[in-house]
Parts: structure tokens; sequence; C-alpha cells
């Protein structure tokens, strides 16, 4: 079955804010990701990104657009043996109000803020981020 998650790239004056998720982590532990989360029975992709990064991040996005959805297998675990698709939803967020804290340290032990050259330098969540950051990062 597959995990439908909504993820937000926070950019900003060129940079893109990443979480390190946490070593504990069952899936990713200790690389740096993108926040967001599961999609919740009812509700709405853009709801789903809207409230995860509130809960992750204490703010609130007032300008976003979805971009693409983005599908990779996940590692078979004894959690997850049949390797399921993750689903991800992703929207790049441009403002928002608040400034972003990281409230839920379980999930990223740090937060911080990068440019595209320092991101694609760092260990990630996905393989596909360098030329996802590429694509949204780069002067347009």
């Amino acid at each position: 079955m597959p995990h439908e998650i909504a993820v937000a790239l926070i950019r900003q004056s060129g940079q893109v804010l990443l979480g390190r998720r946490s070593p504990q982590r069952a899936l990713f532990p200790d690389v740096w990701d993108l926040f967001g989360g599961h999609v919740e029975p009812g509700e709405a992709h853009q709801q789903t990104m809207a409230r995860e990064v509130q809960e992750e991040l204490g703010i609130t996005p007032t300008a976003w657009n979805y971009e693409e959805t983005l599908t990779q297998p996940l590692p078979a675990t004894p959690e997850n043996p049949s390797g399921d698709l993750l689903i991800a939803h992703l929207y790049l967020v441009t403002a928002w109000d608040g400034t972003p804290t990281n409230r839920q340290l379980e999930e990223h032990s740090e937060i911080d803020w990068f440019s595209l050259e320092e991101a694609i330098q760092l260990p990630l969540a996905d393989p596909g981020y360098p030329m996802l950051f590429a694509r949204y990062l780069s002067p347009q």
C-alpha cells in the first residue's frame, strides 16, 4: 500500500530550508529532508502541507504553488516488508507568517538554510533532491 505525503520546499533568497531527520527515525535516519508528512483521511494535499509545516516549524504558509508529484520506493523493513511506494506531493512555499523554529526534535535534530551548492553536498533523504533543488533554487 503506498504511503502518501505532502511536502514543502521552503525557499527564501535562493536558499532552501531543510531538516536533518533524527537519528532515531525508522526511515531515512540522520539525513537532510524537506518538511511534510502523511496525508490524513479526508485531508487535501495542500492542507497536509500547511498543517505539517505549522506543526514542525511553527509557520503558516501564505504563498505556495503545487509543483509536482514524486514517487520513490521505500526500503523493505520488518515494519514494511513489501517495500511500499512513497508518493510525495511537492509544494514550493515562498512566503509565510512566523519564523521557522524546530518544534519537533523527535522529527528533526536540526534545521538550517542552505544554498543550492551547499544543499547538494549534504547527505539527503532522496537521491533526486539535487536535481529538484537545482530546478527550484536556480535563478529563474
